[in-house]
């Protein structure tokens, strides 16, 4: 579970709730920020606006997605180290066909496939091409999500402005009526903000948030790349592991250093 996703929604909304409260002196502040409709010209509008723009199994596939906002991917880095040094030192001892028998049980499908292409002889020029593909490919789906709620956080604040027109409209056709005058100026006002509010401390960060695990995930399958091909070239497993720790956070980086570049 990511709290920063959970404490930045709930601190940035309980800010609004505060500040609504402590400027009408009670709780009557906050019911006054209330309008069904006003929520649901912003957040269902501007929603099906962003269908107009995408396949309907691509729009309804960004609430997966919104999901993994509140959890922290698991690329298990330290593992994955461990085992290309593993597979080093055993292809340097017995060569590359001794990997074989190891791949069966290997969970990882990106490293099985680069480790498949190494036991079958295949050239790195072409095994990088192949597993850079496939991360490019992966980048253009995920690209897809964070434009999607890009396209959402542009259009929410554009049917606030919509909903400020409606309510004045409405206010200056009935102007005689002066008990309409301030609900009306109550919901042109209150759909701007429920605009500013889903684009600006939710829909916006979600795009943000989802390509930080696309660029994580990314990063991954690149020292994967890189573990693969050190492999193939039989460089030194002293080598290969200190291209790895590379990638990693300086402090774990350091950690793990301790113990795969012991003497």
């Amino acid at each position: 579970m990511d709290l920063a996703s959970i404490v930045g929604l709930v601190g940035a909304f309980g800010m609004v709730i505060f500040t609504a409260i402590s400027t009408a002196g009670s709780i009557v502040g906050l019911t006054r920020l209330l309008n069904l409709p006003s929520f649901a010209l912003v957040v269902v509008g501007s929603f099906f606006a962003v269908m107009v723009a995408n396949k309907w199994n691509v729009s309804l596939g960004i609430f997966g997605a919104i999901k993994r906002t509140f959890s922290i991917p698991a690329f298990n880095e330290a593992a994955i180290i461990q085992k290309l040094v593993a597979f080093s030192e055993k292809a340097r001892r017995e060569g590359l066909l001794a990997l074989e028998d190891e791949l069966e049980d290997l969970e990882d499908e990106f490293m099985k496939k680069g480790l498949r292409l190494v036991v079958d002889g295949t050239d790195a020029v072409i095994i990088r091409d192949l597993l850079e593909l496939e991360v490019t490919q992966m980048q253009i789906r995920h690209g897809i999500n964070h434009a999607l709620l890009m396209t959402w956080a542009g259009g929410a604040p554009a049917f606030g402005m919509m909903g400020t027109v409606i309510g004045l409209v409405n206010m200056l056709s009935n102007l005689d009526d002066k008990s309409s005058i301030g609900p009306n100026m109550a919901m042109a006002l209150i759909t701007t903000l429920y605009g500013s509010l889903i684009a600006n401390v939710t829909v916006a960060p979600w795009s943000v948030k989802l390509k930080g695990h696309s660029t994580s995930e990314g990063a991954v399958k690149e020292m994967i790349i890189e573990g693969v091909l050190s492999i193939q070239a039989g460089d030194n497993t002293r080598i290969l592991a200190m291209k790895l720790l590379a990638y990693l956070e300086p402090a774990v980086a350091k950690t793990m250093s301790a113990e795969l570049l012991k003497d």
